[in-house]
């Protein structure tokens, strides 16, 4: 079947579709990984996002239900050169084709995405459609010039649980990463932030003794405060960290009275809530292969991430708030501790070990704070 991908700026690519019949409009972006395929549907911090995958092949090894980072894909849209229809690998219970055909998703193939990928890095991330319904380019055209724009978009409540509920179990697959010492072999009791967080964020945690109670993006902190929580954890999730308000304002509350320890979009809501500001990225950084040097070991770290905002450091007060982690392609800022309170936050995804091991101190170092 025939699909068209059509940007803002009134490119058309023509493709096949190999996922769900239907159209839908999304800020497009790219993602450098070779593999994770599934780990990127899945992640909620692409919801709004029609995600190109600049690896030429996709599908060789189909579907499982280990790797999934959610209850279900959250992207937009998927973009790939070529769909392996024929999945061969010994973990797969379906191919990719299926899956996104099951979860209605729609995803496009046969498109350069070389020059798909070249001109979102000239340009910037743009907003697009993908359709296997409306064959005019003028009709699909004004359809994204009438969609919503990423920058002052609130979508951790779209993605967000909507009743809190308990997680222990750890990573039990052959392939799982073993926890550092877990100081006294402790349980110990988080409350977790859901802004989008990631399956295997909450298995790290639970691999080092922690017992974790996830809430709403929008949960009040003083409830939080009346119970017996050790520390707190404030999750990835998608959109724009600005527009996360009642995130920020329930971190203020926070600050001081619990242990906190921030990834991706919880180190951006950190950074408000310490009194910085965020900004957008041309086209973010989305990749498994992002260097990130530690300012406090003089260490780098080879780090995935997946973020289209970042925090502008020159507007924390240096007086409370240290940098930690710079990003080595761009020297845009990963990390950030505060000096007189237990807090502090890294921009990439320690959890998701491309180094295999660089940052999984993180999760140790909160630990120890706890």
């Amino acid at each position: 079947m025939k699909a068209k991908l059509v940007l803002e700026n009134g490119t058309v690519f023509i493709g096949e579709s190999f996922g769900a019949t239907g159209e839908i409009t999304g800020e497009v972006v790219f993602n450098t990984s070779m593999t994770g395929y599934q780990e990127i549907l899945t992640d909620p911090s692409y919801a709004g996002q029609i995600v190109t995958m600049t690896y030429p092949l996709i599908g060789n090894y189909g579907v499982n239900q280990d790797d999934i980072e959610s209850s279900k894909p959250q992207v937009a849209g998927f973009v790939v050169k070529e769909y392996s229809e024929y999945p061969s690998n010994f973990r797969s219970t379906q191919s990719l084709g299926a899956y996104l055909k099951e979860n209605n998703i729609i995803a496009i193939q046969g498109i350069d995405t070389r020059m798909l990928t070249k001109m979102i890095r000239t340009v910037g991330a743009m907003r697009g459609i993908l359709s296997t319904l409306d064959d005019d380019d003028e009709s699909l055209l004004q359809k994204v010039k009438q969609s919503r724009q990423m920058i002052g978009l609130d979508l951790a409540r779209v993605v967000t649980t909507k009743e809190p509920y308990l997680w222990n179990a750890i990573d039990t697959t052959p392939y799982a990463l073993a926890p550092l010492t877990n100081p006294g072999n402790q349980q110990w009791k988080i409350a977790v932030y859901d802004y989008g967080v990631k399956f295997n964020i909450l298995r790290r945690l639970a691999a080092y003794g922690c017992e974790l109670t996830v809430f709403p993006a929008q949960y009040p902190a003083e409830e939080i405060l009346t119970k017996k929580f050790n520390g707190v954890f404030l999750s990835n999730g998608p959109g724009d960290p600005a527009a996360v308000r009642y995130g920020v304002k329930n971190i203020r509350k926070l600050l001081g009275k619990k242990p906190i320890f921030g990834i991706c979009l919880g180190h951006q809501l950190l950074a408000l809530a310490l009194g910085g500001r965020t900004y957008k990225l041309k086209f973010g950084h989305r990749g498994a292969n992002h260097p990130v040097k530690n300012l406090l070991t003089n260490t780098i770290e080879i780090t995935s991430q997946n973020h289209g905002f970042a925090v502008d450091p020159d507007t924390l007060d240096p007086h409370n708030v240290e940098i930690t982690h710079i990003n080595l392609n761009d020297h845009t800022n990963e990390g950030l501790r505060h000096k007189k309170y237990p807090a502090f936050s890294v921009q990439y995804h320690p959890e998701a070990s491309p180094g295999p091991h660089d940052s999984d101190y993180l999760f140790y170092e909160f630990i120890s704070l706890l």
